[in-house]
């Protein structure tokens, strides 16, 4: 087995411990050090997982590390980001990559100056789940997609998060929360985009807040929660996604795609797993095989049952596709023309209008059952 890729994580919230967990299970990575600006929570995750705690600087002057993960909050995304790329590091970073296309644009133009790659969660779509949703497209069970639907619905944070104050602020509102997931595994699935159309709206001015500890507290909502969007793919494929934080209950599907010859009704790409229902003209949904993809089966128990959770498979193909001289599956092109998509649906609930995307992407390599198994 080739030797492990060494790699650093900034930033010790409560995600990091997911990717501290997870990147065990994957051959290629191994997360040596980690840093935070509060130097007390380095040190916590550090003892819990076995790994060093370092100040960022040290870090980032490491020689042995080659790959650093941005855990960091989406608002200082791009300043770590940059700051990782001038340090000559490649970089993973969780979602979404930035939050302007400026931003986007000057991070490429970076990282191509320097020769590194920049990859981006989510790795959802990497999943056993939408990797057979991948497989009965690409062969055709289905047909040509022409047309589906996109669902992420809820209503707020505020009534579980501990501080979910960012949530409804600038830089924040479901499209640049859920959004990544949905649109990495259409885009995994049908392509690039090509323009969108949007309407947005506030359903409250004001949250209150339900959750400990600061229940009863509320908050100003500065951005829309509501978005209801039409993507048209290059593809000639036109879906809905409705993204809201405004709803209470509803019986709309995470994600169905409409075929020449079927249709497919494809579970949350939020998860990496769940079954994928495909009929053809006339037959009722059945499930589909995952033929044994290893990044389908159940490893973790949570209260509400087993899920498949493979977090950081994005983080270990990085590593692998810099061996083997290829894009990585979550490339930066991918994930700036994610941000490209998010940006242009706000920018359309402002103005009413179209709007062009400016990016364009390929769809990334399908991730097989044999090459799933060599990851782990």
């Amino acid at each position: 087995m080739a030797q492990k890729t060494r790699v650093g994580v900034i930033g010790a919230g409560t995600i990091s411990s997911a990717y501290l967990r997870l990147a065990k299970g994957f051959g290629a990575i191994e997360i040596v050090a980690i840093a935070d600006l509060n130097p007390a929570s380095a040190a916590a995750k550090a003892t819990e997982f076995g790994i060093k705690a370092l100040s960022v600087a040290d870090l980032l002057a490491d020689p042995t590390i080659e790959i650093v993960v941005n855990l960091t909050i989406p608002a200082a995304h791009y300043a770590v980001t940059r700051q990782i790329l001038s340090a000559g590091k490649h970089v993973y970073t969780e979602k979404p990559l930035v939050l302007s296309m400026r931003e986007g644009r000057a991070l490429k133009k970076l990282a191509d100056s320097k020769g590194l790659k920049v990859a981006s969660a989510p790795d959802t779509f990497l999943g056993g789940a939408h990797q057979t949703a991948r497989r009965l497209i690409d062969e055709g069970k289905v047909g040509k997609i022409l047309s589906g639907s996109a669902a992420v619905m809820g209503f707020g944070m505020e009534h579980w998060h501990p501080n979910p104050d960012f949530y409804f602020k600038p830089g924040g509102g479901p499209v640049l929360d859920m959004g990544p997931y949905y649109l990495h595994n259409l885009i995994n699935l049908i392509g690039p985009v090509s323009r969108v159309a949007a309407l947005s709206g506030k359903g409250k001015p004001i949250r209150t807040i339900s959750s400990q500890p600061r229940a009863g507290e509320t908050i100003l909502v500065e951005t829309p929660t509501t978005y209801l969007a039409l993507l048209e793919f290059e593809s000639g494929a036109q879906v809905t996604l409705s993204a809201s934080w405004d709803v209470w209950a509803h019986r709309h599907n995470h994600m169905e795609l409409y075929g020449e010859a079927g249709s497919l009704y494809v579970p949350d790409p939020n998860f990496f797993g769940g079954d994928v229902l495909v009929t053809d003209r006339n037959g009722p949904a059945v499930a589909a095989d995952h033929e044994g993809h290893p990044l389908s089966v159940d490893n973790e128990t949570h209260p509400g049952g087993k899920r498949a959770n493979y977090r950081t498979a994005g983080l270990a193909d990085l590593a692998i596709a810099l061996r083997e001289g290829r894009d990585a599956r979550c490339s930066m092109d991918l994930a700036l023309h994610a941000v490209d998509v998010m940006t242009s649906i706000m920018r359309s609930g402002e103005t009413g209008r179209f709007v062009a995307l400016s990016t364009t992407c390929k769809r990334p390599a399908a991730l097989g059952v044999a090459e799933a198994k060599s990851m782990l």
